[in-house]
């Protein structure tokens, strides 16, 4: 497994040339996509990032003494405002009880805590419905306890530019924006950073950083990961001979098959079972048979014989296949893709970042 810190870096100047005079902020949960959030955190940092965003406040705490912001997205359980506000993370408020809570502490400790404030605009998701958005500010008593830094929202359908639910949630951050005058917003994630309008203070970079695609059409983004296993064996099988568990591929001619030491203990989707390819020196082999735990087959009839010997390698991301292609081949996302490869992999770096010795993992 490739990583390449110079594609990343590319991309955040990107997203910041495409959304300026807005900031990009980093979104690093699920351990930076599963790439390493301290290091993809130092990337971006050197980029000029200077806002971070983790889902759980347990991601939090890797990388709060890097000297930037780091905001908890789900906010806090009950209990866990103590331990926050302890680690120096900022959470953001997603409903009246959350806000109370941190308000709570903060009287206790007799000075403000930092906080964000999330409203829903559509999504019925994470975030405060405006009746909560009503009740929270005619709470007088629980103002002066928060310092609020953003008011945010997020786009449930930013990757389709032309859907009528990004205009319509625009509309209703802008209302709700109103009646919190002077705080910086923040609506747009990775797709909504493409839309065709303004994009408020702050916009939260994801999977647009690690390659992925944020919206039909072309790609713009670097590519990131790339990922290359070898033929571990090579066989010759009759046709009608059946293949994997279940034998659910049945060979309709004598086939030669290639087997990789790859599958889905090693986050290459189940789904791909007699379905997806691989790549070999430039060859598309199908996948046959069931994806299992440690190892998939391939069709390599078609691949040129020169190609076919073990420890030949193996593209599975990479030129010839992205990680929007494997997942389109699985019925998901690059998201999933992304997040699912597993430490099994050898990592390598690539990128000026990659000469830096004191990156932290």
């Amino acid at each position: 497994m490739t990583i390449d810190w110079g594609a990343l870096a590319a991309n955040y100047r990107l997203l910041r040339d495409a959304v300026a005079p807005a900031q990009v902020a980093g979104v690093v949960k699920a351990d930076g996509y599963g790439l390493g959030s301290g290091r993809v955190a130092d990337v971006l940092l050197a980029q000029g990032c200077r806002h971070l965003f983790v889902a759980l406040l347990c991601e939090a705490e890797p990388l709060v003494a890097k000297g930037v912001p780091v905001y908890v997205l789900n906010g806090l359980l009950p209990g866990q405002e103590a331990e926050c506000e302890a680690m120096g993370a900022i959470p953001v408020l997603n409903s009246l009880d959350q806000a109370r809570r941190w308000a709570d502490l903060a009287r206790a400790l007799a000075r403000p805590l930092p906080a964000i404030l999330q409203v829903d605009t559509g999504m019925s998701r994470m975030g405060m419905p405006p009746e909560e958005v009503d009740e929270f500010l005619a709470d007088c008593a629980m103002a002066p306890w928060l310092d609020l830094r953003f008011l945010i929202s997020h786009l449930a359908c930013a990757d389709e530019p032309e859907h009528p639910a990004n205009d319509d949630q625009a509309a209703r951050f802008r209302v709700l924006a109103e009646r919190f005058p002077g705080l910086p917003r923040a609506l747009d994630n990775s797709g909504g950073a493409f839309l065709e309008r303004g994009h408020f203070d702050l916009v939260r970079g994801g999977i647009a950083l690690y390659g992925g695609a944020p919206k039909a059409g072309p790609n713009p983004m670097h590519p990131v990961v790339a990922l290359e296993t070898a033929i571990a064996q090579l066989r010759k099988i009759p046709k009608g001979a059946g293949v994997g568990y279940g034998m659910t591929f049945h060979a309709p001619r004598e086939t030669r098959i290639a087997t990789i030491p790859v599958g889905y203990a090693d986050g290459w989707p189940r789904m791909l079972s007699n379905r997806g390819a691989a790549w070999i020196a430039g060859h598309r082999a199908p996948i046959i048979g069931r994806v299992s735990m440690d190892s998939i087959t391939l069709d390599v009839t078609d691949v040129p014989q020169e190609h076919l010997y073990p420890g030949a390698p193996v593209e599975l991301i990479g030129p010839h296949q992205t990680i929007d292609d494997v997942a389109a081949d699985a019925g998901t996302i690059s998201y999933e893709i992304l997040t699912q490869l597993s430490r099994r992999y050898e990592r390598a770096y690539v990128g000026a970042a990659a000469l830096n010795e004191s990156l932290v993992p």
